[in-house]
């Protein structure tokens, strides 16, 4: 049987709300797998859901450019967020994206070794993080790309703390703006529900009928119960079901089918996302310097 540390617990506790007692029999029960633990919590109806989002702890800036039909958000980290209002940093975001936007690189190796100003985006991070005195690293983009009559909107948050950059069909600069900024906001994990991958739709199912049944809800009206709730989490989940931010009687495909303009992609940036920073527990120090 796996040793449940303390960090496990609290970890637990921050992505699901639960009591101190149950995330600790919940990770006893899972063998030490977080996932499974969330799982055994939903079961026992201690908690609804799980936080989707991955720790927020880099610093740094996410950006957008474009270049004719092309478009590129990228994300530039830093050791921390005083950085984010230095000017030299601001200008080598903004070039870097612009450059990738341009020069289309196939993956991260490529974009880094494009040509700024006279050496590559690597060399130029390097030297910037010189000048700086902070590691400065291009940790990731994407690119998008669209028909002549597509539109695409962007939209930064916070000034580039988070990044949303949507493809439109049809439609215009203000409906993909107001699109991006309820993906901002809502965080969508997919376009719609054809995109959910059917191992994670059939472990929502499993998840769910597990959790109806530990209701005591009567085993024929199970089905019908698990089927609704699926449906609704898909809604959730999927941006063209979800309910539009500026008009909740409309979802974002409605709302987008109004404006003549039909959704086909989306990217949302929020810097930092998915990193674990280190962060120090002064108490725990000085208990583990004195032996406790």
């Amino acid at each position: 049987m796996a040793t449940i540390t303390a960090k496990q617990v609290k970890e637990l506790r921050d992505k699901t709300q639960a009591g101190m007692m149950d995330a600790k029999k919940a990770l006893v029960q899972a063998d030490g797998d977080m996932d499974k633990a969330i799982d055994v919590l939903r079961e026992r109806g201690i908690i609804k859901a799980a936080k989707k989002s991955g720790n927020i702890a880099a610093e740094g800036l996410a950006q957008i450019a474009t270049d004719g039909n092309t478009a590129a958000i990228v994300e530039v980290n830093a050791e921390t967020d005083f950085v984010a209002s230095n000017d030299k940093f601001q200008n080598f975001v903004n070039a870097v994206a612009a450059k990738i936007a341009a020069g289309k690189p196939a993956d991260l190796e490529a974009a880094l070794a494009l040509d700024l100003d006279g050496e590559t985006i690597d060399q130029a991070a390097k030297s910037l993080t010189a000048v700086i005195g902070e590691k400065i690293s291009v940790r990731r983009f994407a690119l998008a790309t669209k028909e002549d009559d597509g539109v695409f909107g962007a939209y930064l948050h916070n000034g580039g703390q988070i990044a949303v950059l949507v493809t439109l069909k049809g439609g215009d600069e203000e409906t993909a703006k107001d699109i991006a900024m309820h993906i901002a906001a809502i965080n969508p994990q997919y376009l719609n529900r054809d995109e959910v991958p059917a191992a994670d739709l059939e472990h929502e199912k499993a998840v769910v009928t597990a959790e109806t049944l530990k209701e005591g809800k009567p085993e024929k009206i199970v089905p019908r119960i698990v089927e609704g709730r699926i449906n609704k989490w898909l809604s959730e989940i999927s941006l063209l079901d979800q309910e539009f931010v500026k008009d909740s009687d409309k979802t974002v495909g409605e709302y987008a089918a109004s404006k003549g303009a039909t959704v086909t992609g989306f990217e949302r940036f929020a810097v930092g996302e998915g990193i674990e920073k280190k962060s120090n527990d002064f108490a725990s120090e000085v208990a583990e310097q004195m032996g406790n």
